[in-house]
């Protein structure tokens, strides 16, 4: 099939044709629904990161906003998310400043069967959830800086093809935010690089775990 796909000589490699299609490996993805099928099977019920169906997705004009750490712009809003993952749980925390005060210390005990870019997607989505409990001045500009050390997380976003359900719930949450005035970007961050923020999301991570 890939072959047909790419029209590439029958001698073209199989990992070539995958990388060259997007597609992935089918004996991935018969033991991804395996999985899948022997989880949700369980007894026990589990939110899954699962692909959004088609007649879910957003639409591809609604992006979101990855810039620069050291962009000039002033924002009213700085958020930090992080997630932490160990042998026995997952947890993920979020601080936010409002005008460079400490406003807001979030923390979510996750499922331990979550990863951790599950962790800290469910941050940044717990994030901007928060955010409409933040009430600011009319005279205050809507504006919010939203810091990640995950940069799966900022590839995923701004990969159109990525239509996982947190990836899609992040991108959808945050152009509803910006139909209500908000003005959101995403930025990566250094882990441990000294950043007050940064570290005191991870600590939440972890007192939640």
């Amino acid at each position: 099939m890939n072959i047909k796909i790419t029209k590439a000589y029958s001698t073209t490699s199989n990992d070539a044709v995958y990388i060259l299609t997007g597609n992935a490996p089918v004996e991935l993805k018969t033991e991804e629904a395996a999985n899948l099928y022997r989880i949700t099977n369980d007894r026990q019920k589990h939110l899954l990161d699962h692909e959004t169906e088609h007649q879910d997705w957003n639409h591809p004009a609604d992006t979101v906003r990855i810039t620069e750490q050291n962009e000039t712009m002033e924002h009213t809003i700085h958020i930090y998310t992080d997630g932490s993952k160990t042998e026995q749980a997952v947890g993920s925390g979020i601080a936010i400043y409002v005008n460079n005060k400490l406003t807001h210390q979030i923390k979510h005990k996750l499922n331990n069967r979550c990863s951790n870019n599950q962790a800290e997607q469910t941050a940044i989505l717990k994030a901007l959830h928060a955010l409409e409990t933040i009430k600011l001045d009319n005279n205050t500009s809507r504006t919010v800086k939203l810091f990640t050390d995950s940069k799966i997380t900022t590839f995923s976003l701004k990969n159109a093809k990525n239509r996982k359900h947190l990836i899609e719930e992040i991108r959808r949450k945050t152009n509803d935010l910006e139909n209500e005035n908000w003005h959101i970007d995403f930025t990566w961050i250094k882990v441990h690089a000294g950043n007050s923020g940064n570290d005191l999301a991870d600590k939440l991570a972890k007192e939640a775990i």
